[in-house]
C-alpha cells in the first residue's frame, strides 16, 4: 500500500508538476478517437508492477480509460487511490465485474430464490464500489443453462432477477451491461448471442440493463459483425475488443477493426471500448505493438 501511497503523493510539489506537464505534453502527441480502455499488467514492463504507474503511463499514452474486471475485490484504499489517479489524469472508469460468475451450476436460470439473493446481494455491494471509483457501467454475466429447463422459463427467470437488479441500480445511474461468451472459451453459458442479449433488455426494459458487445466472442458465435452491431446498436451501452483467433489486440486476426471502429464512431458512440485481450508479445516492445495497434485500427478519419 505504500507504494500506491507513494505514486500518487509522487505527482505534487514542484516536480510533481513538471512531472505532470511533461505528461501533459506527452498526451497532446496523440489523440485517439474511441476510449480505448487498457487493463492492469498490459503494460507492466513499460510502466513497472504498481497499478498506479500503469495507470499514468496509460495516460502518457493517449489513453483516456481504465478497464479492471476485479475492482471489487481490491481493497478500499486501492479502489480510492485508483479513482483519485483517474480523475488527475481525466481518465473514465470502465466496467468492473459485478457479482460472482456461476460457470458451471445454474443460478439465475433457475430461478432459485436463494441464489438470486445472493446476485441481488452482490449488485448492492457493486453500487458502493461503483460510487467510489466513479464507475457507470458493472459486468453482468447470467451464468450457467439450467439443462433442466425448457430456455423460454430460463429466459423468464434471467429477465426477473435482472428487473430486481436494474430497480437497485437506476436511482444511482449506474448500468449493468449483459455479456454474451462465446461457446468456445465458455461452453454451457446461458447467453451467448448478441439477439438474445437484445431481447432480454427488451423484457426487462431498464435504462440500467444493456449489452456488453465483445467483438472477439461474437466474431466467434456469430460472426457478421457490423449488421449485429446495428441490429442491436439502441440496447448496447459498452463494447470490448480482442482479435481472433487467439485473443490478442487488434490487427493480430481475422477482424477488420478499422472498418468496425470506424462505423461505431460514426454512430456516435462516446462509451468505452475495453481492450480485454492479451498481448501479442510478453515483453516491453508487446507492449509497444499494442499502442502502434491501436494507432493503426483508430486511424479511420
Amino acid at each position: 500500500m505504500a507504494t500506491l501511497g507513494a505514486s500518487v503523493a509522487g505527482t505534487t510539489g514542484v516536480f510533481g508538476t513538471e512531472k505532470r506537464q511533461e505528461r501533459e505534453k506527452a498526451r497532446q502527441g496523440h489523440k485517439f478517437n474511441l476510449k480505448y480502455a487498457p487493463h492492469e499488467g498490459m503494460f507492466k514492463h513499460s510502466a513497472g508492477g504498481d497499478v498506479i504507474s500503469q495507470l499514468e503511463y496509460m495516460a502518457d499514452q493517449g489513453f483516456t480509460a481504465f478497464e479492471d474486471n476485479g475492482m471489487s475485490d481490491r481493497p478500499v484504499n486501492v479502489q480510492e487511490a485508483i479513482a483519485t489517479t483517474m480523475q488527475k489524469w481525466n481518465m473514465e472508469m470502465g466496467v468492473f465485474v459485478a457479482h460472482k460468475i456461476h460457470w458451471s451450476e445454474p443460478n439465475l436460470t433457475s430461478g432459485n430464490e436463494n441464489k438470486r439473493e445472493e446476485f441481488l446481494s452482490e449488485i448492492r455491494k457493486s453500487v458502493e464500489v461503483a460510487k467510489r471509483v466513479n464507475a457507470r457501467w458493472v459486468t453482468v454475466v447470467p451464468g450457467y443453462r439450467d439443462l433442466r429447463l425448457e430456455p423460454g422459463y430460463q429466459t423468464a427467470n434471467v429477465v426477473e432477477s435482472l428487473k430486481r437488479a436494474a430497480g437497485i441500480l437506476e436511482p444511482h445511474g449506474i448500468v449493468m451491461v449483459l455479456e454474451p461468451l462465446n461457446y468456445m472459451n465458455h461452453p454451457g453459458m446461458f447467453l451467448s448471442k448478441s439477439a438474445q442479449g437484445y431481447e432480454i433488455c427488451k423484457a426487462v426494459a431498464s435504462p440500467s440493463c444493456k449489452i456488453l458487445y465483445d467483438i472477439y466472442h461474437q466474431q466467434i458465435t456469430e460472426g457478421n459483425l457490423i449488421p449485429n452491431i446495428e441490429a442491436s446498436w439502441e440496447e448496447i451501452a459498452y463494447f470490448q475488443v480482442g482479435d481472433n483467433p487467439g485473443r490478442k489486440e487488434p490487427t493480430t486476426g481475422e477482424i477488420n477493426y478499422k472498418n468496425v471502429f470506424k462505423y461505431i464512431h460514426d454512430r456516435g458512440f462516446d462509451g468505452i471500448v475495453g481492450m480485454e485481450h492479451g498481448n501479442s508479445r510478453p515483453d516491453g516492445e508487446g507492449e509497444l505493438a499494442v499502442i502502434n495497434a491501436y494507432k493503426e485500427v483508430d486511424a479511420f478519419m
